[in-house]
């Protein structure tokens, strides 16, 4: 009895290690993602422009979810040659991508990328260029990223590492929850719904459009008769 009790405790160790290293790829992600799309808009615009995907922070939560796929899917396959790394991040990122724009435009109202104009897109939500720009990624994530994630498991024995890490998921959580709701709200104020209770018109004096609107500079508002 002693013997199954100690196996169970080191699985649950296990498994909680490894949702703490996900949850931290999703930070690496979302904060390379961050900082790719800020070199692009300095690029494109000669200036600063904000492109983060929370109100607080730099996160980006789609590049986010592209890591983490990338981990869960890419890493767990053996032997796996880099045409093929390169074949699978295309067609996860390409899903990863569409997926998360429908569910900006049906929740928020908006959509952070338009595609539209280029040769082989799929709804304006991913395109074949922008495809073989994950799959690039695939590869560059199992060969430079991917070996220092590992690194993460000799963290876990730190209290340090733990009490960070769980102060950062309590932060993201918060984080995500607000910038969901104040999505959420702008939805509302477009169409012209009034404030309904105390949490609506925190939203309304806080965050109102035009404060939305500077955080995320590249989001682009959608009809709301295509809604």
């Amino acid at each position: 009895m002693e013997e199954v009790n100690v196996k169970n405790k080191v699985e649950k160790k296990k498994v909680l290690n490894e949702l703490i290293k996900v949850f931290w790829v999703f930070i690496i992600g979302s904060v390379i993602g961050y900082v790719l799309e800020m070199i692009v808009g300095i690029l494109q615009n000669g200036h600063f422009v904000s492109r983060q995907g929370l109100l607080i922070g730099p996160f980006i939560q789609v590049y986010g979810l592209g890591l983490v796929t990338y981990y869960l899917v890419i890493s767990r396959t053996k032997n796996m040659s880099n045409v093929k790394i390169f074949i699978l991040s295309m067609v996860l990122g390409g899903v990863i991508e569409y997926l998360f724009s429908y569910f900006q435009e049906k929740l928020f109202g908006t959509i952070s990328w338009d595609y539209s104009n280029l040769p082989f897109n799929i709804n304006g939500r991913t395109s074949l260029l922008h495809c073989l720009y994950w799959g690039t990624g695939g590869v560059l994530f199992v060969k430079f990223i991917l070996p220092y994630i590992d690194r993460l498991d000799n963290l876990y024995k730190y209290k340090t590492y733990k009490a960070a890490t769980a102060l950062l998921v309590l932060f993201i959580c918060f984080d995500i929850t607000i910038s969901g709701l104040a999505g959420a709200r702008y939805l509302e104020r477009r169409k012209n719904m009034e404030a309904k209770n105390d949490i609506d018109v925190f939203f309304d004096v806080h965050y109102p459009d035009s404060k939305l609107k500077e955080i995320y500079s590249n989001a682009k508002e959608v009809k709301i008769d295509e809604l």
